[in-house]
């Protein structure tokens, strides 16, 4: 079904349901004749034998020894945890340079968009604003729509961040500052950085994960 468009449904279900009978033999070319099967050969002769993909020879070895099956059990489980801590840690990381730019960030609003004599809810709501900005620009949502949207959910929409997005954050903050050092108003920049944003996350999806982890090994 996954792999072979030709193969025969009708006949496989006339196997299955004598499977299990005492009369019921099954042979490697019985079962390519009956079902149009692929990935399965057989030969006869002096160096004939039967050969088949690895996915068949897999499952087939697992139901021949119940030791090799947890084997590839054991293997797939190890395989899966080595990849989850090591796109955990891309993505520690990735949080931990966001924040850092985030340091970079708030120093040119503070330098070039906060007067000295304004009260300290004025210079937290001039940060809010700037924080926000990079959300929509990014994620199309302010924090509060994020928040009204996800309820159930603790921290706050960049905890729920994929490892490029947490990439782009920490490029757009940094780009940011500049954009701010420049004297760009806020509704200009909010135009530049959603196309930067665009930009930046196509690329990364075109590279993928794999292209990424290529690059760390390298």
């Amino acid at each position: 079904m996954l792999h072979n468009e030709t193969s025969k449904p009708v006949e496989f279900d006339g196997f299955r349901s004598q499977a299990g009978l005492n009369a019921f033999t099954m042979s490697p070319s019985k079962w390519i004749d009956g079902v149009n099967a692929i990935g399965i050969v057989t030969k006869s002769g002096r160096y004939g034998g039967t050969y088949a993909n690895s996915d068949i020879a897999f499952e087939f070895a697992s139901w021949v020894s119940a030791e090799f099956k947890l084997y590839i059990i054991k293997d797939y489980q190890r395989i899966k945890q080595d990849e989850n801590s090591r796109l955990s840690l891309n993505w520690n990381l990735n949080r931990e340079i966001s924040k850092l730019n985030y340091r970079i960030h708030t120093d040119a609003i503070k330098e070039n968009l906060i007067p000295d004599e304004v009260t300290s809810v004025q210079k937290s709501m001039t940060y809010a604003s700037e924080a926000d900005m990079l959300n929509v620009a990014l994620f199309n949502s302010t924090a509060k729509q994020w928040r009204d949207s996800n309820s159930d959910k603790k921290g706050n929409i960049r905890d729920y961040t994929d490892i490029n997005q947490l990439l782009v954050l920490a490029n757009m903050e940094s780009y940011n500052a500049i954009l701010i050092g420049q004297g760009i108003p806020q509704e200009e920049r909010i135009q530049i950085l959603r196309t930067y944003a665009i930009k930046q996350l196509n690329m990364l999806s075109k590279l993928g994960i794999e292209t990424i982890k290529s690059f760390e090994q390298k």
